[in-house]
């Protein structure tokens, strides 16, 4: 070897040495890409060069020099491979760019990219000693490239990590804020800024669906066009969010609104609520993170809702609660605590509510030694109203039943007190009777209610003279009484309707004719065993099913 040639290797030696100092003092891949193309194309006299990367398994050009951008612009897109340099569409982009030299740049036998020059200064070919020389060069350069590369990847990781920190921070400072949050529009406003805030949002709208009501908590869009759109859509439907493309091919209306973003707000795996979006200040679009964020927090501002309505729901039901229970105690009083016995009949009843408080009345009032009036009413609603109206009707019954007034002069006088006590358009149905038990004679008036079953000798009358209900207006046409003159074994049936109304599991009620006829079958037999069988056919028919209304029945038997 001659002097000269030591010379050359000695030089070659040194500008690798200083290459690698170079390129390894520095973390930036342009920096690195760059020092690369300029150590090349110094080398040997190179026109022109760029290097393209291995992304996604398909090479992109990251830098060049040289060559103009439009013949760049047509690097295909080709995959890394063995038979990279075979590939048609390759080779064509290779004469097509004047390419004179090619070496793949690879790490751990894996190829990460390459290196096109183009022909030398002084038009001669590449050597040997050329292309050894630039191999050497590509492999220091592989393990600099690939560093900066993980380090950059890292970078991007923990910016991500970061990002994902920041927006947990976030999640969990609003889920205290939205704990603490009474009212729905302020939920509403945290959850808009809280999404303004991070993305910087044009236009927004918060839309709800409770109870199967639209209810728009906060919009910048018009709102009737709003509402039209998520109904036409049916978007309370959705169980995933809906992006500017979806939005473009099949939702116009919403684009039309300049919507890019519909985000559901879901709850146990219904969707309750909707976000929508229209594009950032920025003109950045909206990322995978960003949607997730997004919906993190729309649930969050959901479930606040959520136990806002059901933390409404369990004071109006407490209150209720705690109305029924004084109801039902003003009830439990007004009902007869015992029934009184007298020569000559027999009396059985019994009462069942069909909710803490109902609105069936009865009552039994000894007269004299030889007299009792019966009474059985069904007053409209439940509850404390119903209780205290009942209560004015038992007031002035047995205030007006001491006086001794005729049935139907008293029951226009009870009517009269009982319309001007009533509001919201409650109402009493109501039957009383006088029984004479020495005369042995009933004297009734029905106001309105379900005509009582008279029987005698296996035949029915039903009791149904009187007039209008209790409470609708003034009495303006006088009540008609009427007298019944008693036999031994005669039997009045007094019921509410929630016997002839109760339903079994097909739908069908009990009926009238159903009671009528168990009203004859059992009539030979005692009250009290009157009123056992009926009720035990009501239980046998209304078996499997919730009782609907209240039950009351007054059973008397003329011995």
């Amino acid at each position: 070897m001659d002097e000269s040639d030591n010379i050359k290797i000695k030089r070659n030696l040194n500008a690798l040495v200083e290459f690698s100092r170079i390129i390894n003092s520095s973390l930036d891949l342009n920096f690195i890409l760059n020092n690369i193309l300029f150590t090349c194309m110094g080398k040997f006299f190179a026109t022109k060069a760029l290097l393209a990367l291995k992304i996604d398994d398909r090479l992109k050009v990251k830098v060049y020099k040289g060559f103009e951008e439009n013949v760049v612009n047509k690097f295909p897109n080709v995959k890394v491979g063995k038979d990279l340099f075979e590939n048609p569409e390759f080779k064509s982009f290779l004469s097509y760019a004047k390419i004179a030299g090619i070496e793949r740049l690879f790490s751990s036998d894996e190829c990460i990219g390459i290196i096109c020059l183009g022909e030398k200064l002084n038009r001669t070919a590449y050597t040997k000693d050329d292309i050894e020389f630039l191999r050497t060069i590509l492999n220091i350069s592989a393990a600099a490239i690939q560093n900066s590369i993980m380090v950059n990847e890292l970078k991007k990781v923990n910016r991500e990590l970061d990002s994902r920190i920041s927006r947990l921070n976030s999640l969990f400072e609003l889920s205290k804020e939205f704990g603490l949050l009474a009212e729905s529009s302020r939920v509403a406003k945290i959850l808009v800024y809280s999404v303004i805030g991070q993305f910087l949002v044009s236009k927004f709208a918060v839309v709800t669906f409770f109870e199967n009501k639209i209810e728009i908590l906060e919009s910048k869009f018009p709102e009737h066009e709003l509402i039209a759109a998520v109904e036409k859509y049916n978007l309370d439907k959705i169980e995933s969010y809906i992006d500017k493309s979806e939005i473009k091919k099949r939702f116009t209306m919403l684009d039309e609104l300049r919507i890019e973003l519909v985000v559901p707000m879901e709850l146990q795996g219904k969707t309750r609520g909707l976000i929508l979006l229209a594009g950032r200040i920025n003109d950045e679009e909206y990322s995978e993170a960003d949607k997730e964020f997004i919906y993190s927090v729309g649930c969050l501002a959901i479930i606040s809702l959520e136990n806002r309505r059901l933390f409404r729901e369990a004071l109006e039901k407490q209150k209720m609660e705690e109305e029924l229970e004084i109801a039902r105690e003003i009830q439990k009083n007004l009902l007869p605590r015992s029934i009184p016995n007298f020569n000559g009949v027999e009396i059985e009843a019994i009462n069942y509510s069909s909710k803490q408080v109902g609105g069936d009345y009865y009552d039994i009032i000894t007269l004299d030694n030889q007299s009792f009036c019966t009474a059985i009413a069904d007053v409209s609603g439940k509850g404390v109203p119903a209780a205290l109206l009942m209560a004015n009707l038992q007031a002035f019954l047995r205030i007006i039943t001491k006086q001794g007034m005729r049935l139907d002069e008293a029951t226009s006088i009870i009517n009269d007190l009982i319309t001007e006590n009533t509001s919201d358009g409650n109402f009493i149905t109501f039957f009383w009777c006088i029984f004479n038990c020495s005369a042995k004679t009933l004297n009734y008036v029905n106001a309105g209610h379900n005509p009582p079953i008279f029987i005698r000798d296996g035949n029915i009358q039903k009791l149904d003279k009187g007039g209008i209900i209790l409470g609708v207006m003034k009495t303006f046409t006088p009540y008609t009484c009427q007298t019944i003159q008693l036999q031994s074994g005669d039997v009045l049936i007094l019921f509410t309707d929630g016997i002839t109304e109760a339903m079994n599991l097909k739908g069908e009620e009990f009926s009238d004719e159903r009671l009528e006829m168990l009203a004859l079958k059992y009539s030979q037999h005692s009250a009290a065993d009157v009123v056992t069988s009926i009720r035990k056919e009501i239980q046998d028919f209304s078996r499997g099913t919730v009782q609907s209304d209240d039950i009351t029945l007054v059973v008397i038997k003329v011995k």
